[in-house]
């Protein structure tokens, strides 16, 4: 049962059940075709012996000699016309003679018992038989019909050994790919070999590979990540440190009434780098994404209401643009923190005046975009932007660096495109675009 659980054991056991089958099929039409071969050539022996003692008329001495002879299987007897028995090499044992009214030709009879082939020749003053016991017969043909199905039951193991050879030969680059799977540590990732695998495995290989590079550049992002939010954590962290210090070194009053604020702030920040961290491991690629019903108008006007506040805080005009509803399938949440992002980073970066559209582009895709007329990014840094923990120029406005990740991120998730353009109103376009 353990030989049947693998591939060569299955090839082979199927391939040993045809051969067998097929050698029994050869066998059995080999034996039945000697046998009647050689049924065949007994009868010629028969009739040429009858034939040669019709025409030379008598039974010479020698010839008389071999005839009785134990070890000749054939029994000859000469009659006359008138029904005398003229010669007979009726050997011991045989009771009965051959009848005298014999039946020109082949046939077949039965005398003490036993069955006899017959063939009778007649001349106008004598008749010859010629007669041969069907059991020495078949003995004979049977033993002719083994020795030709000899060889194919000694080519049957030999076959077998060598169908056992050239499977393991085949798998062979199977074999090679199973001990490369093998040998590797818990976290290789490496590509398997598919050099010489067979058309029917190589894509199975090559699919895994590419499984595999998926969940490599995946292992990749997430141990960067984590590095990243270690170090960026560790600011805040040790800032609330010292601020608690501050506070408990700090004496009731307007003193103190300070560091608490200060200590507040920070506990803000560090909470919002913490949910910014967890909204882009949310989008990395590889994560689970919902897949429902939404309106991008809707999620628009969720998104300004969410920013609102703070625009107000900061004298910003904030207006939207959503004439007509968009159904669109994807992460609603997703969709709304990456227009957040955006809008928050358009009020904080110096922009007097923001616009939010949710339209239809020119090929009836779905589109969002942000105007602002703040001071814009320079085209060179446009696409360094969306790195990690990269920060604009103004070193003055408070953030992690991680808003444009996460839009990007949360766009490729939904299968759209973020693109970073100048905008009509003196600063920065920022657009995100479903493909039409």
């Amino acid at each position: 049962m353990k030989l049947l659980s693998t591939l060569r054991g299955r090839l082979f056991a199927l391939l040993a059940v045809l051969g067998t089958v097929t050698a029994l099929a050869v066998g059995g039409a080999t034996y039945v075709s000697v046998r009647a071969e050689a049924d065949a050539l007994f009868d010629y022996q028969l009739r040429q012996t009858a034939l040669s003692l019709r025409d030379q008329g008598r039974v010479a001495g020698d010839e008389a000699a071999a005839l009785t002879d134990p070890s000749f299987d054939y029994v000859v007897q000469i009659w006359s016309v008138q029904g005398l028995e003229l010669y007979s090499s009726r050997p011991q044992g045989m009771t009965e003679p051959l009848p005298a009214r014999a039946v020109l030709g082949y046939s077949d009879l039965r005398l003490g018992g036993q069955a006899w082939r017959v063939y009778s020749a007649a001349t106008p003053m004598r008749v010859v038989q010629v007669a041969q016991p069907l059991a020495v017969r078949q003995k004979l043909a049977a033993l002719a019909a083994l020795r030709s199905i000899v060889p194919v039951a000694v080519a049957l193991p030999l076959v077998a050994a060598a169908l056992w050879w050239l499977i393991g030969l085949s798998l062979a680059p199977l074999a090679r790919v199973v001990q490369a799977a093998q040998s590797g540590g818990a976290n290789a990732l490496h590509a398997l070999p598919t050099d010489g695998l067979p058309g029917e495995i190589a894509p199975l290989v090559e699919s895994f590979n590419d499984l595999l590079g998926r969940l490599s550049t995946a292992f990749d992002a997430q141990r960067s990540f984590v590095a990243d939010a270690a170090h960026e954590l560790r600011t805040p962290l040790t800032a609330l440190k010292l601020q608690l210090g501050l506070l408990r070194d700090s004496a009731p009053g307007p003193q103190q009434d300070e560091a608490i604020d200060r200590l507040r702030a920070g506990i803000d920040r560090a909470v919002r780098l913490v949910e910014q961290l967890m909204a882009l491991a949310r989008a990395e690629p590889g994560a689970a994404a919902a897949d429902d019903p939404l309106d991008l108008a809707e999620l628009a006007r969720q998104a300004v209401a969410d920013v609102q506040p703070l625009a107000e805080r900061a004298g910003v005009q904030l207006s939207l643009t959503a004439p007509d509803p968009l159904p669109l399938e994807g992460d609603a949440q997703a969709l709304r923190g990456a227009l957040r992002n955006l809008l928050d980073n358009a009020v904080k970066y110096g922009a007097r005046q923001v616009q939010l559209s949710a339209l239809r582009g020119p090929r009836g895709a779905p589109l969002l975009r942000v105007d602002d007329d703040g001071p814009g990014i320079p085209a060179e840094q446009r696409e360094r932007v969306f790195d990690r923990f990269q920060r604009g120029d103004d070193t003055g406005v408070e953030g992690s660096g991680l808003g444009l990740a996460i839009v990007r991120a949360a766009a490729r998730q939904q299968g759209a495109v973020v693109r970073l353009t100048e905008s009509p109103l003196g600063g920065l376009r920022a657009e995100m675009a479903w493909p039409g």
